[in-house]
């Protein structure tokens, strides 16, 4: 992607991989891997957010106010463990904000949130959890109250 461009072309795909990775998990019983691509997607159509480059370190999309935006994408079951964690934020990395899209089962999404780079760095470098300190993963709980609810579906309008 060299240049930003129409998100609704990739709608009926998005449909596709999202109906495929809800099959494989129904016969396996375990994730396909799309969430983050599927995630990313769905935010940036939903934020207004510009895609980057694939592969671009640090950030996933860009805002049109500039801001470079880290996305990160969770699939939220009606079994999960409430521990569930937001996958590795480097603070080694250009971004200015992390936003959290959170998906059902179905790859809907229901609810993001968006943390700015001071509150994240905050949260990941607070002593105490090694997963936290060394590998940036944080709680979605956590998340949720260092950020603030940025969109909501409207089957779930409270975030």
């Amino acid at each position: 992607m060299n240049e930003p461009f129409d998100l609704s072309t990739l709608d009926s795909t998005i449909e596709v991989a999202k109906a495929v990775g809800k099959r494989y998990r129904e016969l396996t019983g375990k994730p396909l891997g799309i969430t983050g691509e599927v995630g990313e997607v769905l935010a940036a159509r939903l934020l207004g957010l510009d895609l980057s480059e694939a592969r671009q370190a640090g950030y996933d999309a860009v805002g049109s106010d500039g801001r470079r935006v880290q996305i990160k994408s969770r699939c939220v079951l009606p079994d999960s463990k409430p521990g569930q964690r937001v996958g590795s934020i480097r603070l080694d990395r250009e971004w200015d904000t992390v936003v959290l899209i959170l998906m059902d089962q179905d790859f809907e999404p229901f609810a993001i949130y968006e943390a700015s780079r001071k509150a994240v760095e905050k949260e990941l470098l607070r002593p105490g959890s090694r997963s936290r300190n060394e590998r940036g993963a944080l709680a979605v709980s956590k998340f949720k109250t260092i950020g603030q609810g940025v969109w909501a579906s409207n089957e779930n309008p409270t975030i």
